[in-house]
């Protein structure tokens, strides 16, 4: 080594003697960060190994076609020619279930299966033997959010339409389903050769078909099904899946997660990137006096930055490989609280070695970058200042290398982040985060400024003390408020959104709006279903007719001629979908003609005229005079589109995306909806029970249900939200500890000149406690009126809802923060107050 480093190496050994578990506090700011980093790219890692693994236990199949017809008979054979050597089918619904046990009802999603599904993977159930007894008897397997809802056990029954099935056991999991799904659609699997006897498939429902196929482990699926299958499909309603299409599918949607909690870990990080510079900048204050010794005795300012960027680098490398090892242990959370969003029954836990490296190289060059900011003010320490200690030296904005660390550290942070997530327009992210932090600072800045201008002389002496703390040397006025700020904007923003959600779903069912939909109602049952709620006492708030009906031409164009036309960019699934429309001659108060001129009834010229909303009517590239020939069950219908609507989904009501006038369908083929308003649960289950006892293919939609369905989930995505957002906020609360206890000699020298004046022990500490309140509570302050603009922002334009919030949990956060943060900078300044005035004079000789 050269003998200037190997001085450097000593001179940096004895300077940090002294003080070095001072600088062993800076460390902390930067662990949280590099552990949050690790530990997700060790679960990503691990993820996406273990969906490369279980990629046919993902699908259950090597190939599956799906479609709302059952397949063709033509196209099995060509199946068969490419190889199939097992086939199995699953027919998919929505259906009400009845519960004996307890006489309870519930919509679920029937799926009636056969054929050995699923060839790879298993269904894990409880008992385990429920997997294998299933298909062998009129028995179901009922999923876990269903019987632990209802109290259902093995052994007793559910009743689907008119069959009645013994529950085997409860269906804990199947190939590429997550558990929240059971949250929103929960499951109930019935033998594919009893689906006749429930009497559920009527003209007009809802079916979703699926095929599964397995082939023999040499075939090469992908190729075969884009060369014969994909033309063969592509003028019907079906689609294809492959396991390199469902791994890469879940591939992509996982990588969006894996960016959110990124952006997570970047939060965590660039605070303790904050706290590694504040730390720092603290630590060198007080080291000015002796680096002006040094430059006395001819040490060059050079030196003296090696010196303390060694120590820097020290202990960057100690603190990043503290971050890795926590990091290591911490992603063996990751797989519990993110298990309901997996798809994967398990999820590996081991540590990723690349994910390690490249922490500790993160952590390591963040800390160097991030320390530079202050470090390259100690080239501007003169040997002046040892007998002037008010000679400030050279103004810091005169310094280009300060500009250039600035530069770089922008770079980083912006690099960084389109590295992580992969997209440009992540770039949003840090640009948000800067003005979250140049406000902070500004609001900082501005409180200093305010304090020394216009300070309140004639408070009393506590009053005075603490504000004057905020600006004088050493003053942690900026750091503070920023940390706090941005912990208060990320808790509130949290709060803000999900309550927001919820007041959605609630909005749908106050006051006189509806809340339940009777559906799957048959031309017959129609008056025996309205009288049935007339006897619950059940108002008729809207019946409507609803037939089913197919896309054939727009224009003139079918679907092919349409593809084959670049330029007119219609929507290939405009042609694939099924319809769903009614009749009326009056619009509803959720609709709004934006476009044309609405006609209620068959024109003079028997031309007949139909309203589409305004979201389908962008995707069909139609406006009002284009020409649309519909497919009603095997009869053709040449249509005019009359008037483009404006609708509000929102609504829990039937709303449609095409009406017809009246006098064009009333005698198609159809089935009704009946909207209505239960007054409570009570009355709302009542109607259920005897509706689905007497009616087995009628389906009933309750708000209620809908509403509670929704609160699991959401608290299921805050739960995971909050616990990533723990990093942040624990590593802001570890740079104001640090932050605290770096000036802690500081305040010590003040607290000896008090003592020395006379000041009694409880009064310096109620001087630090009004210190840290009013930090506090400017931060919190801050941070809430920031939540409160980037909430809003989000409701308006993103969610696209009012802003309607619930200011009592965020103004609980409002008085937490500020005690928090007052019992943190107390216990930090113990020393303040334990230690004697001559001890510290002392020190000071």
């Amino acid at each position: 080594m050269h003998p200037n480093w190997t001085w450097v190496f000593r001179m940096a050994w004895r300077d940090s003697r002294r003080q070095r578990n001072r600088l062993l506090l800076f460390v902390a700011s930067i662990v949280v960060g590099i552990a949050a980093l690790v530990a997700i790219d060790s679960f990503g890692d691990n993820l996406q190994r273990d969906i490369d693994r279980e990629a046919k236990s993902l699908l259950g199949a090597d190939l599956v076609i799906e479609g709302n017809q059952p397949l063709p008979d033509s196209l099995l054979p060509l199946l068969d020619s490419l190889g199939a050597s097992r086939r199995a089918e699953a027919v998919n619904f929505v259906s009400m279930v009845f519960f004996p046990k307890g006489e309870r009802t519930r919509l679920a999603q029937i799926r009636a299966v056969e054929g050995g599904f699923p060839f790879y993977g298993n269904l894990a159930t409880t008992p385990p033997e429920a997997a294998d007894a299933f298909g062998k008897e009129a028995a179901a397997l009922v999923e876990k959010t269903l019987m632990l809802q209802f109290e259902v056990s093995p052994g007793d029954s559910v009743q689907v339409g008119e069959q009645t099935f013994e529950v085997l056991g409860r269906l804990d999991a199947a190939p590429g389903r997550a558990g929240i799904a059971g949250s929103i659609a929960p499951v109930v699997l019935i033998p594919e050769k009893f689906l006749d006897a429930t009497g559920l498939i009527q003209p007009g429902s809802r079916v979703f078909f699926q095929y599964y196929f397995q082939f023999p482990e040499d075939a090469e699926v992908d190729l075969l099904a884009a060369e014969w299958l994909e033309p063969a499909l592509q003028d019907g309603p079906f689609d294809y899946e492959t396991v390199a299409s469902r791994q890469e599918d879940i591939s992509e949607a996982f990588s969006n997660l894996t960016t959110f909690l990124n952006l997570v870990a970047f939060i965590a990080l660039l605070l303790g990137c904050i706290g590694v510079a504040s730390s720092v900048h603290i630590y060198l204050k007080e080291k000015h006096h002796t680096i002006a010794v040094l430059r006395c005795l001819g040490m060059r300012s050079r030196q003296a930055l090696q010196i303390y960027l060694v120590q820097v680098l020290v202990l960057g490398l100690g603190g990043s490989a503290l971050g890795v090892l926590l990091g290591s242990l911490l992603q063996f959370s990751l797989p519990y609280v993110l298990g309901d969003f997996l798809p994967l029954q398990e999820v590996s836990t081991d540590l990723s070695w690349a994910a390690a490296g490249a922490g500790l190289l993160t952590g390591l060059l963040v800390t160097v970058l991030f320390a530079l900011l202050p470090l390259v003010k100690v080239r501007r320490v003169p040997p002046l200042k040892t007998l002037r200690a008010s000679f400030e030296g050279e103004a810091e904005g005169k310094d280009p290398l300060r500009w250039l660390i600035i530069g770089l550290i922008v770079a980083f942070v912006c690099s960084f982040t389109v590295v992580r997530t992969g997209e440009l327009r992540a770039l949003s992210f840090p640009v948000a985060l800067g003005v979250a932090f140049a406000l902070l600072a500004g609001v900082a800045r501005l409180l200093t400024w305010s304090l020394r201008r216009f300070f309140p002389r004639h408070w009393s002496y506590l009053w005075r003390q603490s504000i004057a703390n905020l600006y004088r040397p050493n003053n942690q006025t900026l750091l503070l408020l920023v940390t706090i700020g941005l912990g208060t904007l990320l808790i509130a923003t949290l709060f803000f959104v999900q309550d927001l959600l919820l007041k959605q779903v609630e909005f749908a069912g106050a006051g006189n709006q509806p809340n339940m939909i009777v559906f799957d109602i048959q031309t017959p049952q129609r008056e025996a279903v309205a009288r049935l709620a007339r006897e619950h006492e059940l108002p008729l708030l809207q019946q409507v007719p609803i037939v089913t009906m197919r896309l054939e031409a727009i224009d003139g164009k079918t679907k092919q001629e349409a593809r084959a036309d670049s330029t007119r960019r219609i929507s290939r699934w405009v042609f694939d979908r099924e319809y769903r429309v009614t009749y009326r001659d009056t619009l509803i108060e959720s609709e709004k003609i934006l476009e044309g001129e609405w006609h209620g009834e068959v024109g003079e010229d028997g031309t007949i005229y139909v309203s589409i909303a305004e979201n389908i009517a962008d995707n069909m590239q139609v406006k009002p005079g284009s020409r649309l020939t519909w497919n009603v069950q095997g009869a053709r219908l040449e249509t005019v589109v009359g008037s483009i609507r404006k609708v509000d989904f929102n609504r829990v009501q039937t709303n449609f995306f095409v009406v017809f006038p009246k006098g064009v369908l009333e005698k198609a083929p159809q089935f009704h909806v009946i909207v209505s308003r239960a007054a409570s649960e009570a009355q709302s289950a009542a109607f259920q029970r005897a509706a689905v006892q007497a009616f087995p293919n009628v389906s009933v939609i309750d708000l209620s249900q809908i509403l509670k369905a929704v609160e699991s989930v959401l608290a299921k995505v805050s739960f995971v939200i909050r616990f990533m957002a723990l990093f942040s906020i624990l590593t802001g609360f570890i740079v104001l500890i640090s932050s605290v206890a770096l000036s802690r000699f500081q305040r010590i020298r003040e607290s000896v000149l008090l003592r020395t004046l006379g000041a009694v022990r409880r009064q310096i500490l109620a001087i630090n406690a009004l210190e840290y309140l009013i930090l506090g509570f400017l931060g919190a302050l801050t941070g809430l009126g920031l939540s409160v603009v980037f909430s809003w922002a989000l409701a308006r334009w993103e969610l696209e809802i009012p802003f309607e919030p619930n200011w009592l949990p965020v103004l609980t956060v409002l008085l937490v923060i500020p005690l928090l943060t007052v019992a943190i900078g107390l216990l930090n300044s113990r020393a303040v107050v334990t230690q004697s005035p001559l001890e510290v004079l002392r020190k000071e000789v």
